[in-house]
């Protein structure tokens, strides 16, 4: 951990602005946030915030040459981050400043996810699983890597890859979940190779059968991806292994749910009640004997 550059005043303002995005945003992963202590969980807001912003961008309504500029200016920012020179800028910014003195975070990350981003404005489809990988580990493996740093782990060369396969499990999983929203807006990220697998041309007109076999066969490789990537709790401390097994537990969670009921991801977008989300952390802390 290194000296922060921001003056205290100033990167306290900034956290806590980007502590009410995440609150207000952070639907699932503020109950894991919340279990780290205060640096660690103002720095893992700050990058939330940002990433946030991102994603906003990407769903937005505005038009695609729009999104694109807007994009730019987010790299803008990335870039003066690397400079260390966002003086007059906005708060998420400034605190991600201050994160990135503490923490060492990997700016490209920031860039990677851009990049993602930019693959939903455009509409980019993906033919095969690999393809779909690359786009899940710009749009959540960059995450990974940067709660990574956050988390600190005792072998990078180790624990960085295993990070980047969470942040892919993650996405696979709100795939599954969001596929009928993402219909709605022209976005199939489900491979071409496995819907031709599987005799599904459209969401729409399949046959309920075909369509449960589809989601079951995803379910099914995304759980591997879990089962690799949570061997990364063996690398962290104990608050750390508590925000990341409360987090990914919200996402196994709903996707134990999908591989129950499949054709539920076509009727509505499966989540889990405030209550067990509560319980999911709770049940963190413990198992990461914190």
């Amino acid at each position: 951990m290194t000296t922060p550059l921001a003056s205290p005043p100033a990167a306290e303002d900034a956290y806590r602005a980007c502590e009410l995005i995440t609150r207000h945003e952070a639907a699932n992963f503020f109950y894991g946030i919340r279990l780290l202590p205060p640096a660690k969980r103002r720095a893992m807001c700050a990058a939330y915030a940002f990433a946030r912003r991102v994603d906003d961008i990407g769903d937005g309504t505005m038009p695609a040459e729009a999104k694109l500029a807007a994009l730019v200016d987010e790299r803008n920012g990335v870039a003066a981050l690397a400079a260390r020179d966002v003086s007059g800028r906005d708060p998420v910014l400034l605190a991600l400043l201050d994160a990135s003195a503490r923490f060492a975070l990997p700016l490209d990350a920031l860039e990677c996810l851009i990049d993602g981003v930019e693959m939903d404005v455009v509409g980019r489809r993906y033919e095969t699983f690999d393809e779909l990988v690359v786009y899940c580990r710009c749009v959540a493996g960059s995450i990974g890597r940067i709660c990574l740093a956050i988390f600190g782990a005792d072998d990078r060369s180790v624990a960085d890859p295993l990070a980047d396969d969470l942040g892919v499990a993650m996405q696979l999983t709100n795939i599954l979940r969001d596929v009928r929203e993402d219909g709605e807006r022209g976005r199939v990220y489900l491979p071409a190779e496995d819907l031709r697998r599987f005799d599904v041309e459209s969401f729409e007109h399949a046959p309920r059968s075909a369509l449960a076999r589809l989601i079951r066969f995803q379910a099914d490789r995304n759980r591997e991806w879990f089962e690799r990537g949570l061997t990364l709790a063996e690398h962290l401390d104990g608050r750390s292994t508590a925000c990341l097994l409360a987090m990914t537990g919200i996402y196994r969670r709903i996707l134990a749910r999908i591989e129950r009921e499949p054709a539920l991801v076509l009727e509505r977008r499966v989540s889990l009640p405030p209550w067990e989300k509560a319980w999911l952390a709770a049940r963190s802390m413990a198992r990461a004997g914190t």
